[in-house]
């Protein structure tokens, strides 16, 4: 009998993919009783999909697949709610902004499981109440991957629970180069949508925000360079200047919500990582400065 898998932190992207695949949903008392009581729905379009998954509080049961969707700041309260033993021999699969999240999840987890690096995008899902999923954007979500612990072959097995309608899975050979490849936009995104308040549109039809955003992201790809990974700054900007104009970020909603927010994890790591390896981040660290004011 083929194990199951389980999602830590149904929320926007954690239940979309829960909602998509059936996977165990690993939440708070507050969502696990919505979950059981109603279902899960996700909202697509015009399509409304109501799922029944398994929800629990803890995981102790065995997966072979255990995908990390929390909130970064929330991490460290989650991975209490999954028994180690439940993902011994399984994939654990961390989708979380930034770059600093691999070495707790791996310190967490001692036993014989391994981590990927994992990254989603070309979707924005978010969750306005528990047990409920929108997901604004069309197509597939892609999901990309890389693990030192397994080889590619491996992880592409582990993996294959989430190919489903609506998900694309895509395994590369480095994790740097994965957590790099959305961390060096979102980091510039993150905080120009918060210390803004403007849309993705709104920011790259704006003369001077258009100029900030451009050499935020020069910097960010110079930081990405000197930790091994070589971005193409057009092509980053090329998948900015390809988002829907009212597209925002996950950190401004949560900022206008009054809600604790991702910048330290997203903008704060790259910042960071450029101080780590004395490269200079003046407009993004002037960008991050500005949004974490507006933040609090």
């Amino acid at each position: 009998m083929t194990e199951p898998i389980a999602v830590l932190g149904p929320g926007g992207i954690g239940g979309m993919l829960a909602a998509r695949t059936g996977a165990i949903c690993v939440g708070t008392e507050r969502t696990v009783a919505a979950v059981g009581e109603v279902g899960l729905t996700l909202v697509h379009g015009d399509a409304t999909m109501l799922t029944h998954p398994i929800p629990v509080e803890r995981l102790e049961v065995s997966v072979s697949l255990l995908v990390v969707a929390v909130k970064a700041y929330d991490l460290a309260g989650a991975l209490p709610r999954v028994a180690p033993e439940a993902v011994a021999g399984a994939v654990v699969l961390p989708l979380l902004n930034g770059l600093e999240h691999l070495d707790e999840i791996r310190e967490h987890f001692r036993q014989e499981t391994a981590v990927a690096a994992g990254s989603i995008g070309r979707v924005e899902a978010l969750s306005p109440a528990p047990g409920v999923v929108v997901q604004r954007t069309a197509g597939a979500a892609v999901v990309e991957a890389a693990s030192r612990d397994v080889d590619t072959e491996t992880l592409a097995e582990a993996l294959a629970p989430l190919r489903v309608p609506g998900i694309d899975v895509v395994v590369r050979e480095d994790e740097q180069a994965v957590l790099w490849s959305k961390a060096a936009r979102l980091a510039v995104l993150a905080a120009a949508t918060v210390a803004s308040g403007r849309s993705v549109g709104e920011l790259r039809d704006d003369p001077a925000w258009r100029e900030r955003l451009l050499a935020a992201l020069d910097e960010s790809v110079a930081v990405a360079l000197a930790d091994g990974v070589a971005l193409s700054a057009p092509a980053q900007w090329g998948m900015i200047a390809a988002m829907p104009p009212d597209l925002t970020t996950s950190t401004a909603r949560d900022a206008a919500a009054g809600r604790r927010t991702e910048l330290d994890a997203i903008t704060g790591s790259v910042v960071r990582a450029g101080a780590r390896l004395d490269v200079p981040t003046p407009t993004l660290t002037a960008l991050l400065e500005e949004a974490a004011c507006r933040a609090r």
